[in-house]
């Protein structure tokens, strides 16, 4: 009996513990998830450090834990506060926080609707969360960011007056910008083309390659436009003249003998495409997807451009040489009688005796020299401020990248890799990411009247200005 009466507190004791254990489970959980301490966030797009007459902010406002609560961003000057931007979120329940986790934030800010000056300006951010600390109001994450307000817009000087162009070629603008820190160039219809520094002593004197697109004529738009840090623009217009060109339109046979030779070269491209497809299928992806992807490796080649022009005087065609085919040809490929596909030749096919050396058109840097698709064995020489050339189908590549060449040295071999149907060479010049009629490059004259020229009459122009009182 007295056993019994002992062992009854002890049974007591373990139900008691169990029972206070059953209790500290859920207190714990309420300790651990509803007053957690992890803070919300605002996270900016893009630092701010400068807001123009019109800005869009553009962030993410998160907390993964109970949700979003609030979210609150307002702007000071002067000791007056501009609210931007206060919502509230809704709770999912009490026991289960906020029905907002994420929530992305885009803001106009019209800094002359808003009543701001030009000067120093407080950007402040506040998010709150549904956790249960700070007596249910939750936590709250707080942010200042010191930002410039500036309304004015730069303004543009386009030194240069005459601008005779060609359809399918090369133009050159000079200009003076009012500030620093500017991107800067030269739009022309949907294309942008980069102006630089570095040309002239003047740092705010920048000179801008641009190309008018062999599918763009007379009615083409162009100007030349700066924005600042702030998103202030300015865009400002000059006197231009295109010249029309109608350009070649030419038929290609395609036979089962090139199909044979030329589709195993792109075997390992293809892999995608089904192996029992025909060849004529398979040249269509070659032609169409291949061309499209050698394009885009071509402009991301030539993005970054050296601030030097390497260049000097015409460049040199390959020595011996006939052409074969023409820039901006409009070419109709049939097989078996039948239209099967249409593109457009961005280059001049030079044919000389097979295996002939090809020089260095001029002075530059090698930026590509490695396969690249259609165009087989590729070099790509940057001749700086955006000027490239391009030499395709080489049997063999004698440079390598990031190596300086002069005019005339030897890059490498024609050959017929890529799409080639004989030995040639297939010979480019870009603007930027636009190829542009190599034929003006050759030329003495277009070169003097269209860059020299005008760079020197800038040169004096910037020159007597420094003089002038």
């Amino acid at each position: 009996m007295a056993a019994n009466k002992s062992k009854l507190p002890k049974l007591l004791y373990i139900l008691i513990a169990l029972l206070l254990c059953g209790l500290a489970i859920p207190v714990v959980w309420v300790i651990l998830t509803k007053f957690e301490g992890g803070l919300p966030t605002f996270q900016l797009k893009t630092p701010v450090h400068t807001i123009g007459k019109s800005f869009t902010l553009k962030g993410q406002a998160s907390d993964q834990e109970n949700g979003l609560r609030r979210v609150w961003i307002a702007i000071s000057q002067h000791g007056k506060e501009r609210t931007l931007f206060d919502k509230t979120f809704p709770s999912k329940s009490f026991w289960e926080g906020g029905a907002v986790q994420k929530e992305l934030i885009s803001l106009e800010i019209d800094s002359d609707a808003l009543g701001l000056s030009d000067g120093q300006a407080l950007l402040r951010t506040a998010v709150w969360d549904y956790s249960w600390r700070d007596w249910l109001a939750g936590n709250r994450a707080y942010e200042e960011h010191e930002v410039l307000i500036d309304t004015q817009s730069p303004t543009v000087d386009v030194l240069t007056r005459t601008h005779n162009l060609n359809q399918g070629g090369a133009g050159l603008a000079i200009y003076r910008i009012s500030e620093t820190g500017t991107v800067n160039g030269v739009q022309v219809a949907d294309s942008f083309f980069p102006g630089y520094a570095g040309f002239f002593s003047d740092p705010n004197v920048y000179i801008a390659f641009f190309a008018i697109p062999y599918d763009k004529g007379p009615g083409t738009e162009l100007y030349a436009t700066a924005s600042d840090p702030a998103g202030n623009t300015c865009l400002a217009g000059f006197a231009y003249h295109i010249n029309p060109k109608r350009f070649k339109h030419d038929t290609m046979m395609i036979s089962d003998a090139f199909l044979r030779r030329k589709i195993p070269e792109f075997e390992d491209a293809l892999n995608t495409v089904n192996p029992s497809a025909s060849l004529i299928d398979k040249f269509l992806v070659v032609n169409r997807e291949l061309r499209q992807t050698s394009q885009t490796t071509l402009k991301d080649a030539c993005k970054q451009s050296d601030a030097k022009l390497y260049w000097e005087g015409p460049f040199l065609r390959l020595p011996h040489s006939a052409r074969r085919a023409g820039f901006a040809d409009h070419r109709k490929y049939q097989y078996n009688g039948k239209s099967v596909d249409e593109q457009v030749h961005l280059g001049i096919d030079l044919a000389s005796t097979a295996q002939s050396p090809v020089p260095a058109a001029n002075n530059g840097r090698v930026v590509f020299a490695e396969y690249l698709s259609i165009y087989g064995k590729t070099v790509i020489i940057d001749h700086g401020f955006g000027l490239f050339s391009l030499y395709g189908h080489l049997s063999r590549i004698d440079v390598e990248r990031d190596k300086l060449v002069s005019k005339g040295d030897t890059i490498g071999f024609t050959g017929t890799t890529g799409l080639a149907g004989g030995d040639h060479l297939h010979y480019g010049m870009m603007v930027n990411h636009t190829c542009v009629n190599p034929i003006e490059w050759w030329d003495p004259a277009w070169i003097r009247h269209n860059v020299t020229d005008k760079l020197g009459r800038a040169k004096k122009t910037l020159e007597c200005s420094k003089k002038s009182p």
